[in-house]
């Protein structure tokens, strides 16, 4: 077995057999045990494909080197990989970016809590809690289309690498400050404008190396895997966040996402360099454009190709319209349906269950279903149920509404990531992802849009209305693009 690049990570002597370091130097007794070494599965789960039970079984001796529970787990490992929902971590690649994808996560679902919590600890401002969500918009309208084009024309390893490592530095930076007593509300907002601007480049990158780590046939398996890391990291991240805060204090919060991201660039080290696009815009390579017309040509791309432009036509009217009603949750929670923050937390905790249960649709047999016809139904249909929820005056009901929504959600997001990324050539993933990611500042201006129209005509009429016109925008890409409703 090769374990080459596993030596550049930690010592050789771990993870080499014995045999290769030489059994007759051991005492008779420990011949047998030392045959065996119990970190070697894990690093052949990691490193390997699961075919390498099988050429190991050919090699000589290979069914003596290891010890008969060693192979019933290497062939239980097998079977999970063949099963259609988990069928694209049998590719190395992706197992990796994939394990790398649950710290980075987690990490960053913590922190949508503990920032809060910080800096409201710090000013005992609502107002500020607002302010320091929207300065993290500020660098993916700014930064978006920057970050996908140096995804294209350079290195997205090194891309996600610098990301992660300066991510962990400055949750690090944070937990220093707070146990040292010398945290100031300027810097959280520093600190959030920057992981802000560093997750803006890592998010295109990152997304590129999915599609380029496993055959175009499984790439919606992929992106459904990630879709439920992304949810249950939503629904386990703030709460570990939050009990981490009311044990320790939010210093011990932040130094758990630092070594998050420690991590989850170990395992992006361990990534093969991959090779650049081929080819630019007009066939030559990539890099002999300008930076500037890189940009260009990526929004060129995105327009003119008629799929990709209507993925992010629905997610970006989806971000404007239906998604930012949770901005209003806390108004439902609390002054119409009377079930305070507990019940708040409900409602999200559906939504999260049945975003869930989606992604693991897509993961199994998404590249079987009608994408196009899912995306504008799903989300008219999304709009629909937001609207049923606007008008329920019962929790139980709002609770089963939430859990619809959170089935819906999914057809926003990851189906369409899939539809833009599969859609586009490698030379342009980077940009028209970053494209993509755009829609969070959408979403930004859709959540202020929602809150000044319901200072007017009150939560429910402004949810109502902003849902409606989201269904609206779904009919007018149906007729404005009727092959929109035929993608596959």
């Amino acid at each position: 077995m090769d374990f080459v690049f596993a030596f550049k990570v930690v010592p050789s002597f771990i993870l080499r057999p014995a045999r290769d370091i030489g059994i007759d130097h051991f005492p008779p007794r420990l011949k047998d045990i030392a045959k065996y070494n119990p970190l070697q599965p894990l690093a052949e789960f990691t490193l390997l494909s699961p075919t390498s039970e099988k050429n190991d079984a050919e090699a000589p001796g290979g069914d003596s080197a290891q010890p008969a529970a060693a192979r019933r787990s290497s062939r239980l490992l097998d079977a999970l990989l063949r099963l259609r929902a988990l069928e694209a971590l049998r590719h190395r690649e992706f197992r990796l970016l994939w394990y790398g994808n649950v710290f980075g996560s987690m990490a960053m679902w913590m922190d949508q809590v503990a920032r809060g919590w910080l800096i409201y600890e710090l000013t005992n401002s609502p107002f500020q809690l607002g302010l320091v969500r929207g300065v993290q918009a500020i660098p993916f309208l700014l930064l978006s289309p920057v970050a996908g084009t140096a995804a294209d024309r350079y290195s997205r390893k090194m891309q996600v690498l610098v990301a992660q490592v300066a991510d962990g530095l400055l949750y690090a930076m944070l937990a220093l400050l707070i146990l040292t007593g010398k945290i100031e509300p300027w810097h959280v907002y520093v600190t959030a404008f920057a992981m802000a601007a560093v997750q803006t480049f890592q998010q295109p990158a990152r997304a590129a190396m999915v599609a380029d780590a496993v055959p175009l046939g499984y790439l919606t398996n992929a992106i459904g895997l990630n879709a439920i890391v992304f949810n249950v990291a939503r629904s386990t991240g703030p709460a570990l966040a939050g009990i981490l805060i009311a044990m320790f204090g939010t210093a011990s919060s932040y130094a758990v996402q630092a070594v998050f991201y420690l991590l989850a660039t170990i395992w992006t080290v361990m990534l093969r360099p991959a090779g650049r696009p081929a080819a630019g815009s007009h066939g030559h390579p990539a890099h002999r454009e300008s930076f500037g017309r890189s940009i260009v040509e990526g929004w060129k791309f995105s327009w003119r190709n008629e799929v990709v432009r209507t993925g992010l036509l629905i997610a970006m009217f989806a971000s404007l319209f239906i998604i930012p009603f949770t901005t209003l949750l806390p108004v439902f929670a609390r002054d119409l349906l009377g079930v305070g923050a507990s019940g708040q937390g409900l409602l999200l905790t559906a939504m999260g269950v049945g975003a869930l249960c989606s992604a693991v649709l897509i993961a199994a047999v998404g590249d079987r279903l009608p994408r196009g016809a899912l995306m504008l139904g799903g989300v008219a249909l999304y709009g629909l149920i937001v609207i049923a929820f606007s008008a329920s005056p019962w929790f139980e009901l709002s609770l089963a509404l939430m859990g619809i929504v959170g089935l819906c959600h999914v057809s926003s997001h990851a189906l369409v990531q899939t539809v833009i990324q599969t859609y586009s050539p490698p030379e342009f993933r980077g940009r028209t992802i970053a494209i993509f990611h755009m829609s969070q500042v959408v979403l930004t201006v859709g959540s202020m849009l929602i809150g000044a129209l319901s200072s007017l005509v009150g939560a429910q009429w402004a949810v109502a209305w902003m849902s409606a016109a989201g269904m609206l925008s779904m009919l007018a890409i149906y007729v404005a693009l009727p092959r929109a409703w035929f993608i596959r």
